[in-house]
């Protein structure tokens, strides 16, 4: 009761605004009507493997989009929330390089609900990692707050460190699909310590961004190697190929 006192005396105070524009919205870390209608919030049907929307309507079969029939995916199943364009990239990028994280609340609870069917079966959720030198430099790990979020709400086993980078990279942008496969080969593993919490278990992999699929392909292999039973993959946004 008095909590709720609390967070109502302090949304008097300070009223919550849009995350995209700024303008005054009802509720907190929400977007207002127009931020909403010009968010690319992906609905209906998609793909199994990545997430991305797909034209025509579910039949009861796996669907795939031409990329991941082209490139098999290690994981078993994966969703995302937004197509990354528009408002979702400008959100997504003032979470990752603007220190806004007050986006990852909002976010999170997106993904999970693009996300649900893959919250069956108590998988354990882990986020994509950062190399120690760069979470240094940012100071947070994007994929780690949205992955907190998402376990905190649905009550399931939760390890920010499941997975290490176990030597630094460069950035990956620009780089081909090839180069960015093998730019990460061997470049994340599980982390010894929690190697029994891995096994039998089936995993959740949270990131903020598919591209190629390069990054959540090499945290996939590491957990199978580590004895997982199955991966699934949750991202805030899927980049869409032309």
């Amino acid at each position: 009761m008095l909590k709720a006192r609390i967070q109502t005396a302090v949304s008097l105070i300070y009223p919550p605004r849009c995350l995209a524009c700024g303008d005054w919205v009802d509720s907190d870390f929400g977007l207002c009507g127009p931020c909403w209608r010009d968010t690319p919030f992906i609905s209906g049907t998609c793909c199994d493997g990545c997430g991305v929307a797909l034209i025509g309507e579910e039949d009861g079969f796996r669907l795939e989009c031409d990329d991941c029939m082209e490139h098999p995916r290690p994981w078993q199943q994966g969703r995302a929330a937004l197509s990354y364009d528009g408002t979702a990239r400008r959100l997504i990028l003032a979470l990752k390089h603007g220190d806004r994280t007050e986006i990852a609340r909002p976010a999170a609870r997106w993904l999970a609900r693009a996300a649900t069917t893959l919250l069956a079966d108590n998988p354990l959720v882990a986020p994509v990692p950062l190399h120690w030198s760069r979470f240094l430099r940012r100071r947070y790990n994007q994929s780690d707050l949205l992955a907190k979020v998402i376990a905190q709400d649905a009550d399931l086993d939760y390890c920010p460190d499941l997975l290490r980078r176990t030597r630094r990279t460069p950035s990956l942008e620009g780089q081909s699909r090839h180069q960015r496969y093998t730019t990460l080969t061997q470049a994340i593993a599980a982390h010894p310590k929690h190697a029994e919490r891995i096994s039998g278990r089936i995993v959740l992999l949270v990131d903020d961004v598919m591209t190629s699929g390069a990054t959540l392909s090499a945290c996939s292999e590491a957990c199978l190697d580590a004895g997982a039973t199955a991966v699934r993959v949750a991202v805030l946004a899927r980049v869409t190929h032309s």
